[in-house]
């Protein structure tokens, strides 16, 4: 395709749009008809993999190669394939397993592309809200529902206070003190709220629409993030390690923004020791 010559990553958007709403498709064909025992298995502690996970990687996978046949995939369930180059797709079949699996009508087809390991094109959809979130970097983000483009940006809001935030927990949390839980509590206190979605996707994309101020998280994967990274920054928002550093996709750690709250965000995390590791660990 070849458009990074010219910054214009359009052609990318239109295959990983095709991609994300086919493997979308899939999952409302599955949803809340997971029976077997087969359909839904724990890969490890909480941590599930169902037959729709599978099913929409290999529709959408099959989308990017025959679009894309040159470029290298990371994908949740199937891992890394191809020749290793400038150009990298991550993709997350379906971010939100364990929502899924209980019938919680809140999960997306994240599909990022990386060049030469800068995520560069994001797509995110919510087949069961009809939302897909879009854009790339030099290009505005839109959220197409209803047949209707909406042009997003982040929320004006300044003040920790005033502020709605979102998180997510890993699936070792119950084995680890390095749990999100201190953080949790800890910006539960200083803001309006602070809300669990159960998709880091979901989340980004949300900040980047301004229905959220501010999002962290780790023990994330190159797929949950890549393609929700280039939302949050395109649309104007901010995204870094907990510190301020560069944001870096394989530490499974972010810190995204609306951008005026970053620096209190920063000042916040910094401040926040884990708690005392005492809970009971699950047989």
């Amino acid at each position: 395709m070849g458009s990074e010559a010219t910054g214009d990553w359009s052609p990318y958007l239109t295959v990983a749009t095709e991609a994300a709403r086919v493997g979308g498709a899939i999952l409302r064909q599955y949803f809340g008809r997971l029976v077997g025992e087969t359909d839904v298995v724990e890969k490890q502690p909480g941590d599930l993999v169902t037959v729709a996970d599978r099913e929409s990687e290999a529709a959408i996978l099959a989308i990017l190669r025959r679009h894309c046949p040159e470029f290298e995939i990371l994908a949740e369930e199937s891992g890394r394939q191809g020749d290793r180059g400038d150009w990298l797709w991550a993709v997350d079949p379906l971010d939100g397993t364990t929502n899924f699996a209980h019938g919680y009508p809140f999960a997306t087809v994240s599909i990022g592309l990386l060049y030469r390991g800068e995520p560069v094109v994001g797509v995110v959809y919510d087949p069961f809200h009809d939302e897909l979130f879009r854009g790339a970097i030099g290009q505005e983000v839109v959220c197409w529902s209803g047949g209707q483009a909406r042009t997003l940006r982040p929320s004006p809001t300044a003040h920790l206070d005033q502020s709605l935030w979102v998180t997510g927990f890993a699936y070792d949390r119950r084995r680890v003190a390095d749990n999100n839980y201190a953080e949790f509590c800890h910006f539960t206190h200083l803001t309006q709220g602070v809300r669990r979605s159960g998709s880091a996707a979901l989340d980004l994309a949300y900040v980047a629409a301004g229905r959220f101020d501010g999002y962290w998280e780790r023990g994330l994967s190159p797929w949950d993030l890549a393609a929700g990274v280039v939302l949050v920054r395109a649309a104007g928002g901010k995204v870094t390690a907990y510190d301020g550093g560069p944001f870096d996709l394989t530490s499974g750690r972010i810190l995204a923004t609306n951008g005026l709250l970053h620096e209190s965000a920063i000042a916040t995390l910094a401040t926040i020791s884990p708690l005392p590791f005492a809970f009971p660990v699950p047989e």
